[in-house]
């Protein structure tokens, strides 16, 4: 089912500004002794289930519970070793060939480890890549198909390629030198750097934040396997308790009865145009006979260019959004979806909606120029604003996803942001 949702929105006086926060290169993100997260929309006694009536069939949407919204492949992976086991693991890891992964490949670890890329297992392997690359999907070995836009891929040079020999399992070890993971069965393969920016992207145009920051100083192979994380990741930055599974996620829906779940991705702070925006797709949802639609505000985690908001000022301003009652606490859970960025448009917005699917949301939020960004040479977007949202309704293996693509009217989008958002970054630069 697609659906598409038309808001007509008129700015609140209070919510209207002329001041615009400036660029936020080389901004100090670090967090602050004592928690500023005073609000945890999160924790259980924020929230207290209502008794719900039973959910009843509305044509076309059947009303379902969000449990019920199957992982791709079926099974939801955890691939985080068991405590009992992990002092073995350890070990073993010790003693096997190490790969150094840099920050943003533990990202990808935790990203695989907890499900999202489900049915993924670990790093790919050349049969897995050349599908993600060239098909955008994996066929399965059912036959069935799921959408996998994105290569998640780990690189390693001549030097590491040299060094791991004829060892079929590799140790991982994080930037500090601590041990993550196994990466067992592996596979080691040429990395074409020009012919995977070029699929990803659409463009070798210099510039690009990931492919300069990821792919360039990269090695020139690949190496796949599947993947035995040692632990559960955790960046002891004071937002952990945010970083919520695929797992988590379903637990939570469920406990709230939830009979929708319509998911919203954000790189940027909430501004009045988005919160106005989810408010009233929940409404619609309600008038299509849902009786408890719950929205997914889930920001993204990973790695973003330098100019976007880092990631503790939108945490705390989603706290305060969610405080004031902007949104309802409890009909939202604000989670931090913990990918990197690659800015590449209709490609990576089918990434983004196919992840939500495993966290267990049937409704996904699409608005205009979905993970795009200016060209990084030329004066204009680097893709069409409105094939996104054509792509999703379109792609292979999003089929059971419902798309909501929007129009925001006359908003401002960019420009309108929340009260919150500026006095925060205010009050953190003096």
């Amino acid at each position: 089912m697609s659906l598409t949702i038309k808001s007509h929105f008129a700015y609140p006086t209070y919510l209207s500004f002329t001041t615009k926060p400036s660029r936020f290169t080389g901004y100090n993100t670090k967090i602050r002794p004592n928690s500023i997260y005073h609000f945890n929309p999160l924790k259980l006694t924020y929230y207290q289930p209502k008794k719900m009536q039973a959910p009843v069939q509305y044509s076309p949407a059947p009303v379902i519970k969000s449990s019920l919204i199957e992982p791709d492949g079926g099974a939801l992976v955890d691939l985080v070793v068991p405590e009992g086991e992990r002092g073995a693991k350890t070990i073993e890891a010790e003693s096997l060939p190490k790969v150094r992964l840099t920050k943003i490949d533990v990202e990808w670890v935790h990203v695989i480890s907890e499900g999202w890329a489900n049915p993924l297992k670990g790093f790919m392997r050349e049969d897995e890549y050349l599908q993600s690359l060239h098909f955008n999907s994996l066929r399965l070995k059912d036959g069935s198909i799921v959408n996998m836009s994105l290569p998640i891929v780990l690189a390693i040079d001549d030097e590491t390629k040299e060094r791991i020999g004829s060892s079929s399992h590799v140790g991982l070890a994080g930037p500090d030198g601590d041990l993550i993971a196994i990466l067992r069965s592996i596979e080691i393969y040429k990395h074409n750097k020009e012919e995977r920016i070029a699929r990803t992207w659409g463009t070798t145009a210099p510039g690009l934040p990931y492919v300069e920051e990821v792919i360039i100083p990269a090695g020139n192979c690949l190496i796949g396997g599947d993947l035995e994380v040692l632990k559960p990741v955790k960046y002891n930055d004071g937002l952990d308790h945010y970083r919520l599974s695929p797992k988590q996620l379903r637990k939570e829906f469920d406990r709230r009865n939830a009979d929708a779940v319509f998911a919203f991705q954000l790189r940027n702070p909430v501004h009045n145009g988005h919160a106005l925006l989810m408010n009233d797709t929940r409404r619609r949802l309600l008038e299509m006979g849902f009786k408890n639609p719950i929205l997914l505000l889930h920001p993204l985690g990973g790695f973003t260019k330098a100019d976007d908001v880092p990631l503790d000022v939108r945490m705390e301003q989603h706290s305060k959004v969610l405080e004031d009652g902007v949104l309802d606490p409890e009909t939202t859970i604000v989670a931090i979806f913990p990918s990197p960025m690659h800015y590449a448009g209709p490609t990576e917005v089918q990434w983004h909606a196919k992840a939500r699917i495993n966290a267990g949301a049937n409704f996904y939020i699409v608005g205009r120029d979905p993970a795009g960004m200016g060209h990084p040479t030329e004066k204009r977007d680097l893709y069409d604003p409105d094939h996104g949202k054509k792509v999703l309704s379109m792609a292979p293996g999003l089929e059971k996803l419902n798309i909501l693509p929007f129009r925001v009217g006359d908003i401002c989008a960019g420009l309108t942001l929340i009260f919150y958002t500026i006095c925060i970054y205010h009050s953190r630069l003096y």
